[in-house]
């Protein structure tokens, strides 16, 4: 599965072990992103790799914003009592170009 292969290259990146979990296999939403972030504590930080339409979806969801996530794009959300602030979209492009010396 390829998200499973993307979630296993960024944990190595970050020197931590991917956690699989069910909720993002079957119709991944907003409750389902609630739960896997305050699992985690108040100053927990997760890394979530899937799959569209879901994604964009959620981020709306959480936020009110309507983004066009490309396939390797970032997302960064802060969540604070059931809803989330859009901080960061980056797609594919705009990653590589950070990731040149």
């Amino acid at each position: 599965m390829r998200s499973r292969d993307t979630a296993k290259l960024a944990c190595q990146a970050l020197n931590i072990e991917p956690v699989e979990s069910d909720e993002l296999a079957n119709g991944f939403d907003r409750d389902a992103a609630l739960e896997l972030v305050y699992a985690h504590g108040d100053d927990g930080r997760v890394l979530v790799v899937g799959h569209e339409p879901s994604f964009s979806q959620v981020v709306h969801d959480l936020t009110g914003a309507r983004v066009d996530f490309k396939k390797g794009g970032v997302v960064a959300i802060r969540v604070e009592r059931g809803s989330g602030e859009l901080l960061v979209l980056l797609r594919p492009r705009e990653l590589e170009s950070l990731a040149r010396p």
